[in-house]
């Protein structure tokens, strides 16, 4: 279970310390959309502390239930990349773009912050600390995982009732069959990422 072993060696609670994460690299249609948290000085309360992992291992109702509490206790910031930048970058540099969005959004600009995965973004604003498997480490990127996902999850089921019959609603844009039989027989919509493979190729015959 993630813990706050790496939080209290950048610093906190003395200094600001974010956590970082992203949803949806590998989806074929909507925004990537990261999110930073800084936790509270006092910490979370441990009962709500103990249900927080990595986003994909806690069950969609307690993502739900998390949600409000830690927009309520934490800081947090909210960055998007959108389709056309995915598609105009490339997948890396836009989720790094909605990272540093992100952390532009908290209320107050972090001393530091903790990124899950294997290379910091560029323009990091401030210093920062790759973390591989974070979400299962770090309490604060656990939490940033779970707000992002839920964030995520939320607008591709809006998006899936003006885009009916791909199952946005249920895959949230991921390539599950489901999804790519939709592709193939009702084309692509605004929403899919046209430099990702299965998207092109459909894109393509319609030309």
């Amino acid at each position: 279970m993630p813990d706050l072993s790496l939080e209290r060696a950048a610093g906190a609670p003395d200094l600001l310390v974010a956590g970082v994460d992203e949803v949806g690299r590998g989806p074929l249609a909507g925004p990537v959309v990261a999110c930073a948290v800084v936790l509270p000085l006092a910490g979370l309360p441990e009962a709500m502390a103990l249900l927080i992992d990595d986003s994909k291992r806690v069950r969609p109702e307690v993502r739900e239930s998390l949600l409000p509490v830690l927009m309520d206790l934490c800081h947090v910031g909210i960055g998007r990349a959108s389709v056309e930048e995915i598609d105009t970058h490339n997948i890396l540099q836009a989720s790094h773009l909605a990272m540093c969005r992100a952390l532009s959004a908290l209320p107050h600009a972090p001393d530091s912050a903790l990124v899950d995965g294997n290379r910091l973004p560029p323009d990091l604003p401030c210093r920062g600390l790759a973390v591989i498997g974070g979400d299962g480490l770090s309490l604060s990127i656990a939490a940033a995982s779970i707000v992002a996902k839920v964030t995520r999850d939320r607008e591709m089921a809006r998006l899936s009732l003006e885009h009916p019959g791909y199952g946005w609603e249920r895959n949230a844009g991921y390539a599950t069959p489901e999804h790519r039989s939709a592709l193939q027989a009702l084309g692509c919509t605004p929403h899919h990422r046209r430099s990702f493979a299965p998207v092109a190729e459909q894109y393509a015959l319609t030309l």
